[in-house]
């Protein structure tokens, strides 16, 4: 939209100086067709111009920041380049060419500079009242989200802890992908893409939490994959990927993109229990061994108590005896806390 209306903007200025020149004295002598050449040239001369800009598929930064730094240099170079042309220009301050030449190349450069900083967000932000350069401050790198950390929701969690510095950043893939979910026959799929959405209403309304939706920068083959489209844009960001898939950590490892796996955080930051510590859990189900109980932490951890079969269904003390690093993740061995120590 912001486009749109600067080349709405660029257009009408062109015709503007058109109709400049028509009310000069250079034109008043000239035959009748010199106006409508100079309307239809005057015309065409945006219209060519925003051809070629659309042509270019890098379009995104801060409109106002954008705009103002734009005009600031278009107007410079536009100084410079008469600088530039002033012995190879007209001497007689009568001649068209010395008293229109500079509105137009003025307006040229300026339209052309605003649209290189429209397009150029991927490379750096600007941001009052300082420059940041996303691409050579290491601690800022922008945190790029895919479909399944979205849907999980730990994210939102997790961002609102402070414990990500730096920006999120949602492809505009991911969104259409939760839309269509969103929108599926399945009842499952239409759940998950739902919820997704609302994860993300929660990451834009949350005031500590910096999120955008961002299109990627280049043209990508219509035929790759997801995975493959993620990767190359956190690539062309510079940041990270925060994901739930396996696969697409050891893709991104491949490419040499850095990835975090929110899975892999979550076992990280699970207490680590030793022989002594006492806990108290809900006793669910039974074990396999005879008279054993299981029971589950707040994090998920199993935890099997010997000779407790009896109370399941009820919280009880327990003390850690051993763990066990399985593949599945940590298991806790504990036994009844006997009453001599519960008394103590």
């Amino acid at each position: 939209m912001a486009l749109v209306i600067l080349r709405a903007i660029f257009v009408m200025v062109s015709v503007g100086i058109a109709v400049l020149i028509f009310n000069s004295e250079a034109l008043r002598a000239s035959p009748e067709w010199v106006p409508w050449a100079v309307l239809l040239g005057m015309l065409a001369l945006p219209l060519t111009v925003i051809g070629i800009d659309s042509s270019l598929r890098r379009k995104d930064l801060t409109v106002i920041t954008a705009v103002y730094f734009g005009l600031l240099v278009g107007v410079f170079v536009t100084y410079i380049a008469l600088l530039a042309l002033t012995p190879v220009m007209p001497t007689d301050q009568a001649n068209p060419l010395t008293t229109w030449l500079p509105p137009i190349l003025g307006m040229i450069l300026c339209y052309v500079c605003t649209s290189l900083l429209l397009q150029t967000r991927d490379d750096f932000r600007f941001l009052i009242p300082y420059v940041e350069f996303a691409r050579d401050v290491k601690g800022l790198r922008p945190n790029l989200l895919d479909s399944s950390t979205v849907i999980d929701g730990r994210i939102a969690d997790l961002a609102e802890t402070g414990i990500f510095q730096s920006r999120f950043v949602v492809p505009s893939f991911v969104v259409d992908e939760l839309k269509l979910a969103a929108e599926s026959a399945d009842k499952t799929r239409r759940l998950r893409g739902r919820r997704g959405l609302d994860v993300l209403e929660r990451l834009r309304s949350s005031k500590t939490i910096d999120i955008e939706v961002l299109a990627p920068a280049d043209e990508v083959d219509e035929e790759a994959t997801d995975e493959s489209r993620l990767v190359s844009m956190a690539r062309n960001l510079g940041g990270r990927l925060v994901t739930n898939d396996p696969n697409l950590v050891k893709i991104a490892a491949v490419r040499s993109v850095r990835a975090v796996n929110l899975n892999d955080l979550t076992i990280a930051l699970r207490p680590n229990h030793i022989a002594g510590d006492e806990l108290s859990l809900r006793l669910a189900k039974p074990g396999e061994e005879p008279g054993q109980a299981v029971g589950y932490l707040d994090d998920g951890t199993m935890v099997v108590v010997e000779a407790a079969r009896d109370q399941i269904g009820r919280t009880v003390r327990v003390v850690v005896t051993s763990t066990l690093q399985t593949s599945a993740g940590r298991l806790v061995f504990a036994r009844q806390e006997s009453p001599r120590q519960g008394n103590a």
